[in-house]
């Protein structure tokens, strides 16, 4: 029986980024979903019901925060984890990201390794 291609949506403003991280995520054998908004953002990943979200705080129209809040209070979206990928690494900023539910908070620019090991540490866990 072929193994189910793990999902990864990926919420994330700046084009440049979201094409580097796509492609290697779909080489690494995952099915990548990229938004560029947070409204998109949402409405896929209740569509899709990805195994993981990659999300920036920083984005057009809604907040990460928002995205976050709205993931965590969905039924169908909960118990999705959630990676914030941000530049804005405050203490306050990753701990308000910890207590929406996030699973951990990278600062950008992050080391594409460290950030793959965190992708899969993630999913082993909420398997």
């Amino acid at each position: 029986m072929a193994e189910i291609k793990k999902k990864i949506l990926i919420v994330e403003d700046s084009r440049s980024i979201t094409g580097v991280l796509k492609e290697v995520l779909e080489q690494e054998g995952y099915t990548v979903f990229v938004t560029h908004d947070g409204i998109d953002g949402i409405r896929i990943a209740k569509r899709e019901k990805p195994d993981i979200v990659l999300l920036d705080l920083l984005l057009p129209k809604i907040s990460g925060y928002e995205i976050l809040d709205m993931i965590k209070k969905d039924n169908s979206t909960r118990h999705v984890p959630v990676l914030i990928i941000s530049t804005l690494d405050t203490p306050e900023s990753v701990e308000k990201s910890k207590l929406c539910g996030a699973k951990n908070f990278i600062k950008k620019p992050y080391n594409l390794d460290d950030l793959l090991a965190e992708i899969k540490n993630t999913l082993r866990q909420g398997s």
